[in-house]
């Protein structure tokens, strides 16, 4: 008579199946880098901000014939050194008016005041704003990334790479520190951190 053994996997075979299992779950993690998908994450949004804000500026200009943070068309003081919004809303000139206030739902309502809130809010990337004096200048929009990839294509900007070109005239020199931006090493880029990340 035969006898028919149902036979299961031995412990040693199931430890072997688990430990290959567990190095294939460290390497994927390790190429995904959760970290990083955060930081990239949140970089996006503070470019989203960013666009959304210079949207808002460029129509307030656009209907009213002066920036956000003048008091009128003749008002002299068209330019904003480069300063976190949140201090534009106190007094950058003898008649500056309090910016995200007049482009929100007191001033023109440009963007919602839930948005001005969380941009300026404690746990936000904060904004930085600067234009030079003058028409035909670019507002722009600047912020310190904490991803490595938004770091690299800041980084990158600064020098000058071949990908983005020559910066523009008007750009804020304060955004490129030549101590702790343009002098890391082109092997090096995420260590840039002093890089900011302009708009446009």
């Amino acid at each position: 008579m035969k006898k028919y053994l149902s036979r299961g996997f031995t412990m040693i075979e199931l430890l072997i199946v688990i430990a290959v299992l567990g190095i294939l779950a460290v390497a994927v993690l390790a190429a995904i880098n959760p970290i990083e998908q955060i930081n990239r994450g949140r970089d996006t949004g503070t470019r989203s901000d960013a666009e959304q804000l210079i949207g808002a500026i460029d129509r307030y200009y656009a209907s009213k014939g002066y920036y956000p943070w003048m008091l009128s068309a003749t008002s002299d003081n068209d330019f904003v050194d480069f300063v976190e919004i949140a201090a534009v809303d106190q007094a950058i000139g003898g008649d500056a008016q309090p910016m995200l206030t007049n482009l929100s739902a007191s001033g023109t309502e440009e963007v919602k005041l839930t948005f001005v809130n969380r941009i300026v809010a404690a746990s936000a990337n904060l904004l930085s704003i600067y234009k030079m004096t003058g028409g035909g200048y670019s507002t722009y929009l600047c912020f310190v990334p904490q991803s490595s990839s938004f770091r690299t294509e800041a980084y990158k900007r600064c020098v000058a790479d071949p990908t983005y070109g020559d910066l523009p005239a008007d750009f804020p020199t304060e955004a490129c520190p030549a101590a702790s931006c343009t002098d890391v090493g082109a092997d090096e880029p995420n260590l840039a951190t002093a890089c900011y990340s302009c708009l446009p």
